[in-house]
């Protein structure tokens, strides 16, 4: 049958165009989604997530977060971007988002993958929105330890942890302490390796765990910034410890150049012994790069160094509420579960809120404990010292 369009209806379709032309985003408002991405359909909203982390962060947002959060907020669509070696990464999103503050622009970015703490200009220039209980509800179970500031909100840990292979270290044998762990490693030489403090956290936080060892083990005395020369002085403790120990460390004092050659040296049985990332350690496990022989248990007195990644909203989000729900959502048990599942991180989260038999599972490396070391020129100080006073045999410009 054929529809007759009177003047009347035909002006209120032209003008429903226009309306809806008007209110598109313009083309100069920021930086487009990515391309190629899926376009949302027309009843949800967007939330523009962005991340700089490795290949296997961003796959487990695009693939498992992405797809999770959607159909349990099917009212959202979430556009995913990978900004990891674009610019300065998420970075570069935020001072986009800080540009846009300015001029009332929208920043096209609900949630960033990104530590507001790290750049303290941006937290004074009012860019970050607060995160707290008031409106993210699940951040009521978050470990003290992981709220650094107001302004992030952690969804994920990593922390260094002793690995060690069960077929060859009996139970009773395990040290449980950073003493003890000395007193074995001279008791079973070459069975032990830890990399390079600069080129791998693994071994950059064992060391850091030794210098706390003569500090006094308060990790809050390390202060971000310039470093403190009476501190320091006190490094040349921790440099004698190690130095203790260095002929007994594989190959007589061979340290491996980065953390996966030290868990290459546990998976081929070179050594029994070894520092490692949590995360690798756990995926590793999980993908039988490690023989299920490996077990991991962190100190019961101090544990080792490792930190948290946060998620940062600014204030000015278009999406206000869709980014507060996905944040809440990262935190969510489901998701502080696939932490650990997926990526073999720690959860944010207390474990006392995670399931019994997970908590089972990992109660050897479970701590609410996640001593954090400052970085920059404390870093320098460490490694410079490592070199001159335990490693003398290694070239600090070889590979």
């Amino acid at each position: 049958m054929k529809v007759l369009l009177s003047k009347l209806s035909l002006f209120s379709i032209v003008c429903t165009l226009l309306l809806a032309a008007c209110v598109m985003p313009s083309a100069n408002s920021g930086a487009a989604p990515a391309a190629g991405a899926a376009q949302p359909a027309a009843a949800t909203s967007v939330i523009n997530v962005y991340t700089d982390g490795d290949t296997n962060i961003s796959d487990w947002f695009a693939n498992i977060v992405k797809p999770a959060f959607e159909k349990k907020y099917p009212q959202y669509s979430v556009n995913f971007v990978t900004v990891r070696g674009v610019g300065e990464g998420t970075k570069t999103i935020a001072d986009r988002a800080l540009a846009a503050m300015k001029t009332n622009a929208d920043p096209q970015a609900e949630v960033l993958d990104f530590d507001a703490l790290g750049y303290p200009e941006m937290i004074e220039a009012g860019l970050w929105q607060k995160l707290d209980e008031t409106n993210v509800p699940n951040a009521k179970d978050v470990v003290k330890a992981a709220r650094t500031t107001e302004f992030s909100m952690a969804y994920r840990g990593s922390q260094v942890l002793i690995a060690y292979d069960s077929s060859k270290v009996p139970e009773n044998e395990v040290p449980k302490t950073f003493a003890d762990l000395i007193t074995w490693i001279k008791a079973h030489p070459g069975q032990f390796a830890y990399c390079r403090p600069d080129k791998g956290g693994s071994g950059g936080n064992f060391v850091d765990r030794a210098i706390y060892e003569v500090t006094g083990k308060d990790p809050t005395i390390f202060k971000a910034g310039p470093v403190d020369p009476a501190l320091v002085s006190k490094f040349d403790d921790a440099w004698a410890l190690l130095r203790d120990i260095h002929p007994a460390i594989y190959d007589n004092g061979s340290y491996p150049a980065g953390n996966n050659p030290s868990l290459q040296l546990l998976a081929n049985g070179s050594v029994s012994m070894i520092s490692a990332w949590s995360d690798q350690s756990l995926q590793a496990l999980s993908k039988g790069v490690l023989p299920d022989t490996v077990k991991l248990y962190q100190f019961t007195d101090l544990p080792m160094p490792g930190g948290y990644a946060p998620l940062s909203v600014p204030k000015n989000a278009k999406n206000m509420k869709g980014a507060l729900d996905f944040v809440n959502f990262m935190l969510s048990q489901e998701m502080q579960i696939s932490v650990l599942k997926d990526i073999g991180g720690f959860p944010a989260v207390e474990w006392a809120t995670l399931p019994k038999d997970l908590q089972s599972q990992f109660t050897s490396v479970i701590t609410n404990q996640v001593p954090t070391w400052p970085g920059g020129a404390w870093s320098a100080a460490r490694d410079k010292g490592w070199y001159e006073k335990v490693a003398t045999n290694i070239d600090p410009n070889s590979k």
